[in-house]
């Protein structure tokens, strides 16, 4: 099973350049998921490419801003603020990043919809469609 992240354009951008290897989320996955394709929110709708999830760490945020804030992407103050009121959050670590050559605008995809946070697809049948 794979997913398609929404992740805003500032983050994935850190993604691309190796700054942020860590992905933070308030909820996770119900089901086991392989890999993740990133999707870049608006102003850029894109698909830019995927990563393999090995690691999801589950903690309080204060526990996970100690252990992956320099490799996180994200400036405390945010951090903390997407993370208000929330006991629990997650790291998933970023592996073996695959950027494509050339990005998928999704107004080319017949009835896109971009997820809110994520939803699941099969990654081979969705990147295939850049074909």
């Amino acid at each position: 099973m794979d997913v398609l992240m929404s992740i805003k354009p500032q983050y994935v951008e850190k993604i691309i350049q190796g700054e942020k290897t860590y992905e933070f989320r308030k909820t996770i996955f119900k089901q086991k998921v392989e890999n993740i394709v990133i999707y870049c929110t608006a102003p850029e709708k894109k698909i830019v490419g995927f990563f393999e999830l090995n690691n999801i760490f589950r903690d309080n945020p204060k526990v996970l801003w100690k252990k992956f804030s320099d490799n996180g992407g994200i400036c405390k103050e945010d951090f903390f603020k997407y993370f208000e009121s929330k006991d629990i959050g997650f790291a998933l670590e970023i592996t073996n990043l695959n950027i494509l050559d050339e990005f998928i605008d999704v107004n080319d995809l017949e009835n896109f919809i971009p997820p809110q946070s994520f939803m699941y697809i099969n990654k081979d049948d969705f990147l295939s469609k850049n074909d």
